[in-house]
């Protein structure tokens, strides 16, 4: 039996996850990347990079993920992400994303500026609240603390809720159904989610 190609929301959550306000620690446990391949329903489609530049209180995180969905020898679902996040003085201080799922390009540019987060996406420009993060999976910090999210993909604002399950497992649940793990240095290690059409996606650190 085929299996239909993924739906776009829940996955661009699990892809496009990205930063939060305080250095996080795995930074400075972490190799200079993390690199992940990606499953769906046990089939692998994809990979997921992040790599970090710099140190202290100036780090650049720049993430790619690139995924296609097949049934057979036909592609039925192509996703891109880059994205390229930057901190100042120890906190959040700029994205740009750029996505193409299926030929559809969106893309957000956002600024820490006069006390608020300024967003400019393909769906318009609007005004956050300074303690507004966009959503990430590579440091468990994001947990803390529950701030809003944005999905780094569309720039919206991320109906969803938080908690620790165990050591070094966290979950997020809403509008995206997910469970990041973390190793014992608090580096992200994997990730567990389910996307709309009820298929199972798994990152495994590689």
């Amino acid at each position: 039996m085929t299996e239909p190609p993924m739906t776009l929301p829940r996955r661009a959550v699990l892809a496009a996850g990205l930063i939060l306000p305080l250095i996080p620690k795995l930074v400075l446990a972490a190799p200079s990347s993390l690199t992940f391949a990606v499953f769906r329903n046990g089939a692998k489609i994809g990979e997921h990079h992040v790599a970090f530049a710099g140190e202290g209180d100036a780090l650049t995180a720049t993430t790619d993920a690139t995924m296609t969905v097949k049934i057979g020898p036909v592609p039925v679902f192509r996703y891109h992400h880059h994205a390229i996040e930057r901190r100042k003085d120890g906190a959040f201080a700029s994205m740009e994303t750029t996505t193409t799922t299926n030929g559809k390009q969106e893309r957000i540019t956002c600024e820490r500026s006069g006390g608020a987060l300024r967003m400019d996406c393909t769906y318009g420009k609007t005004t956050l609240s300074p303690e507004t993060q966009p959503l990430n999976h590579w440091d468990q910090q994001i947990f803390a603390g529950s701030p809003p999210v944005f999905n780094p993909q569309t720039g919206k604002i991320l109906k969803v809720r938080t908690a620790k399950a165990g050591p070094g497992h966290f979950t997020v649940r809403g509008e995206t159904d997910i469970d990041d793990f973390y190793d014992d240095s608090g580096a992200w290690k994997a990730l567990t989610g389910k996307l709309d059409d009820g298929s199972k996606v798994e990152y495994r650190r590689i």
